[in-house]
């Protein structure tokens, strides 16, 4: 029998079959050798105990279907049968203390009860979490693809197995290996990878040393990037560490480890987790001092928490509102607009978080955020939440009608929607009432009503309706040459057209004059609004018989 050290060459070329012999001869000799012992009797009761369990597990691992066909079982042996060795060797040496120090053969005995931990370890994962088979895969694979493929597919199978079994450093350079192979074939590696892969590479986020745990969470952010493997990282556990990592880690471990919660986080329930696990501070401490990439990342995972209801408050406790603060200093417009995005889910119904980001200096922000040159629409929305909670006076001072006037005339659709939704909530006075038409918003919320988005169109109509109940802005929307012809167009019956409602309310008022009567009349408008009264819409009865009469009146001049 080879002596098992495999250090000679006879060792070297040995066959799977005979490691296992080599093993399984080599557990008796230990025993015996383990329990001629008499000093240091915990540790090598200890010993014993694990050199015990040693047969159950060669014959577990020789009985499998896989065993002969896979690499990883001759290297398990090999490792098996290295140990044991040592166990005859600590033994000898204990027998006839011929040791150097009494604390260092302690620290050697506690290694070896380590490596034979491993050892048992490493050879139920190979049997209990399928790796022989995921590893022998590539043998079964060639009918289904090409030799070529189900070669690479093999290769990777193993490279990701030896992230769970061996020691530290071999998972190391397995991870190494790992993220090499991501960076030229990373759709091949997620083909193949399985949730026990996922689970080794999350306990690697754990790992003592700060460049294993930086690799591995470069690894783990492109498995959440990839989209496809959200589930098995959540379920695996990888949210505790990947928070501890943006506490902690190192500048390239926080941006990996935030980009990954920002991929994660898109789903309510890991939101949720991340608040649970305390996540909120870290993140909202990387919106301050992260890099530029960190920085946005964080921003939007925060942004993504916040759009779950209930866990609001938690970030408010933990200080979310500060976030805001990104409005002004955010390194990327990407960060800004996350730090809008945010401040809009935070102001959506809750009044207490409304007053906080108010006595924080949220408006302000906002305000100042609106000033660019693409105004957005989630700053917009924040605002629109936060006007009904400030007085007049405090809105003109701080200047929210120019900035209301320049998303009119220079923001997106849907910022212009949500300054045309702020108007209708400000409008509670006949003095704003009066301070918008002055500021000039009714021709671009007149020309609004010509939007394609039908959501757009309606709130334009009811912030024209709104402001038309003071007669000097009836007089603004008289002399727009657009108003009669886009407001009856919104007449149309249809049930898509939420607009029709409102604008039968500002048809109403203009149909005092004699003009405005004549251009609803040859628009259209009394075909809509027979259809419409025959739909009971309000107002559209009393509008039709004052456009009839006209017609009448009109008819009979002519006669």
């Amino acid at each position: 029998m080879v002596d098992g050290g495999g250090e000679s060459s006879a060792a070297d070329g040995l066959s799977t079959e005979e490691w296992l012999s080599c093993a399984q001869g080599l557990v008796p000799r230990a025993l015996g050798k383990a329990r001629e012992v008499k000093g240091f009797p915990g540790r090598w009761k200890m010993i014993i105990s694990k050199l015990e369990q040693v047969p159950s597990r060669l014959s577990d691992l020789s009985s499998h279907p896989c065993f002969l066909r896979n690499a990883l079982c001759k290297e398990q042996l090999q490792a098996v049968s290295k140990t044991l060795n040592g166990v005859i060797q600590f033994a000898d040496l204990c027998v006839k203390e011929k040791y150097e120090g009494k604390l260092q053969m302690q620290s050697d005995l506690d290694a070896l009860a380590g490596k034979l931990d491993l050892n048992l370890s490493d050879c139920g994962l190979l049997i209990k979490t399928g790796v022989l088979g995921e590893v022998s895969f590539s043998s079964a694979a060639t009918s289904s693809c090409s030799d070529q493929e189900a070669s690479v597919h093999g290769n990777l199978k193993e490279l990701l197995a030896r992230l769970q079994i061996g020691h530290l450093e071999a998972k190391h350079k397995a991870l190494d290996s790992l993220v090499e192979v991501m960076k030229e074939d990373e759709k091949n590696v997620l083909a193949v990878i399985g949730r026990s892969n996922i689970g080794a590479l999350v306990h690697l986020l754990t790992a003592t040393s700060p460049r294993i745990r930086e690799k591995t969470a470069t690894v783990i952010c492109s498995l959440a990037e990839s989209g496809s493997c959200e589930n098995w990282l959540v379920s695996e556990g990888v949210l505790p560490p990947l928070i501890r990592l943006v506490e902690s880690g190192s500048s390239v471990g926080k941006e990996k480890a935030t980009i990954s919660l920002q991929r994660l986080s898109m789903s309510s329930e890991t939101a949720r987790s991340i608040v649970g696990h305390g996540g909120v501070r870290p993140l909202t401490d990387i919106c301050y001092s992260g890099d530029s990439v960190s920085q946005s990342a964080a921003a939007c995972t925060l942004k993504n928490i916040s759009a779950v209801p209930e866990a609001r408050q938690a970030l408010a406790e933990e200080g979310i509102v500060k976030v805001m603060n990104l409005l002004d200093c955010g390194i990327l417009l990407g960060s800004k607009e996350y730090a809008a995005e945010c401040l809009q889910n935070l102001t959506s119904s809750n009044d207490d978080l409304k007053r906080s980001v108010i006595s924080e200096g949220g408006m302000r922000s906002l305000l100042v955020y609106l000033d660019g040159p693409l105004p957005q629409e989630s700053a917009v929305g924040a605002l629109r939440n936060l006007v009904g909670l400030v007085s007049l006076e405090v809105l003109i001072l701080l200047g929210l009608l120019p900035r209301l006037l320049h998303v009119l005339k220079s923001g997106s659709i849907g910022a212009q929607q949500a300054a045309a939704a702020a108007i209708c909530q400000i409008c509670t006075s006949a003095e704003m009432k009066r301070s918008v038409g002055e500021a000039g918003c009714i021709p671009l919320l007149v020309k609004m009503m010509e939007s394609k988005a039908n959501s757009a169109r309606e709130v334009a109509a009811q912030a024209v309706a709104s402001l038309m109940t003071l007669s000097h802005n009836c007089r603004l929307v008289k002399r727009d040459d657009k108003s009669v012809p886009n407001m009856v167009a919104l007449l149309d019956p249809s049930p898509h057209n939420t607009a029709k409602k409102y604008v039968v309310s500002c048809l109403t008022l203009l149909s005092s004059s004699k003009k405005c009567k004549k251009l609803m009349i040859s628009y259209g408008a009394i075909g809509y609004l027979k259809k419409l009264s025959e739909m009971d819409l309000v107002g559209a009865k009393k509008l039709l018989e004052r456009l009839e009469r006209g017609k009448l009146k009109t008819l009979f001049s002519r006669k």
